[in-house]
């Protein structure tokens, strides 16, 4: 089993593509899954995973989100954001498989994710960082993207002439490490054109020391 595990690890970095940016650290892997599995995978995520339709503060109001959510990870991992408190759901088998493909490509172990499922091209997440106390400093989140192709947008918090998109396929993961969540922020805009539905897996560690 460890054999096996390596041998992936190696194929997966072998195909790993370095986005240079400043003061940060990405990493695409186009392909972490198959085109077979990411459709597999993602016709299971829609129909097993509970999805909830949340609402968040911003700017002194609560707003429902635009996108469905659902957070999973192990005991004791709650996650604050946005004015939410979320408790994780135990892993399922699914995630869990999930999890051990995207464990073994970043060499890192996550103990918790967040989902998003973006129904078409209305929904979206603005402009923000994963930079919450729970994530602890320069956090690894390593982001799995199944379903239609949308354009992740970065900007840097300080020299606003310093962007970048790139686009996540099916079967995708983006690895964000380093500084990175510090000095630059991302989102998923809408969009005016037609686009079918994405779902998201984020992947982080939250600190026990936060239960």
């Amino acid at each position: 089993m460890a054999r096996a595990q390596n041998a992936i690890a190696a194929l997966t970095r072998a195909r790993a593509r370095n986005i240079p940016i400043r003061d940060g650290e990405l990493r695409l892997y186009p392909s972490l899954f198959s085109s077979a599995e990411s459709d597999a995978l993602f016709e299971a995520l829609k129909s097993e995973v509970d999805w909830k339709l949340e609402s968040a503060r911003l700017y002194g109001r609560t707003v429902p989100m635009p996108r469905l959510v659902a957070w999973f990870g192990d005991p004791g991992t709650v996650y604050r954001y946005s004015g939410i408190e979320a408790a994780p759901t135990p892993w399922t088998p699914l995630l869990r498989t999930i999890k051990s493909r995207v464990d073994c490509a970043s060499g890192a172990t996550f103990n918790s994710v967040l989902l998003n499922r973006y129904r078409d091209q209305r929904d979206s997440v603005s402009w923000h960082s994963d930079d919450e106390p729970e994530l602890g400093r320069n956090p690894i989140i390593a982001s799995v993207s199944f379903g239609a192709v949308r354009t992740f947008q970065f900007r840097h918090k300080t020299d606003k002439s310093l962007r970048e998109r790139i686009e996540l396929p099916h079967g995708s993961l983006l690895l964000m490490a380093g500084a990175t969540q510090h000095h630059w922020e991302h989102q998923i805009p809408k969009r005016s054109r037609r686009i079918g539905e994405r779902i998201n897996l984020t992947f982080r560690t939250i600190r026990q020391s936060a239960e």
